[in-house]
């Protein structure tokens, strides 16, 4: 646990300096082993020992499930951003290897809850967490380029049924105009929302 504990500080110290940091690998310091904690616009909102002081301060609130962080995470930032379980349940495992968090079994699933340990770090790191937090509220509510997060949500949900029916076979000529007639509604609709 102190190899753990060691990488981790030397991390922090690295990102802090503005070098490269140990556990980044790529070019221009690309992360490529958890390579998910970019925002959906393609810049990384958080590195990783970011979002292991966010994920352990928002267990330090409730303990929380693993999908539950996810989606607090994208509701605190307003849609623009969601870790994958990629990069989440390989986040909380390293926060019970040190002994930040406990895991208790809840109906089939984990629920992860601070310990004392992790209050301590949690402690000791307040004010790495405030900005964290500041950051997030800055985003709270908005969605890329500013827009309201209800508009993000919407257009997200439109691109992921369009690619869903897509993959899911052939389109016949009666099917594509009825979608093409949904769309076309659709965007008057936005045109006269003004």
């Amino acid at each position: 646990m102190t190899i753990y504990r060691d990488l981790y500080l030397v991390t922090m110290k690295h990102r802090d300096e503005g070098g490269p940091r140990p556990d980044h690998e790529g070019h221009h310091g690309e992360h490529r082993r958890h390579g998910h904690h970019k925002d959906r616009h393609g810049g990384r909102l958080f590195d990783y020992g970011e979002l292991r002081l966010l994920m352990l301060a928002m267990i330090a609130e409730q303990p929380r499930h693993g999908y539950e962080l996810m989606r607090a995470l994208e509701e605190r930032t307003g849609g623009s951003y969601s870790p994958s379980p990629g990069v989440t349940y390989p986040t909380l495992s390293w926060l019970e290897d040190m002994g930040y968090a406990t895991v208790e079994a809840e109906g089939g699933r984990k629920s992860y809850r601070i310990t004392a340990e992790g209050e301590a770090f949690h402690a000791a790191n307040r004010g790495a967490v405030d900005s964290l937090f500041a950051r997030l509220g800055s985003a709270e509510g908005r969605g890329r380029h500013g827009e309201p997060a209800p508009l993000t949500r919407g257009m997200e949900n439109l691109k992921l049924a369009l690619r869903l029916r897509l993959r899911s076979g052939p389109i016949d000529q009666a099917t594509a105009e009825n979608i093409a007639a949904a769309l076309d509604a659709a965007a008057l609709a936005v045109e006269r929302a003004w």
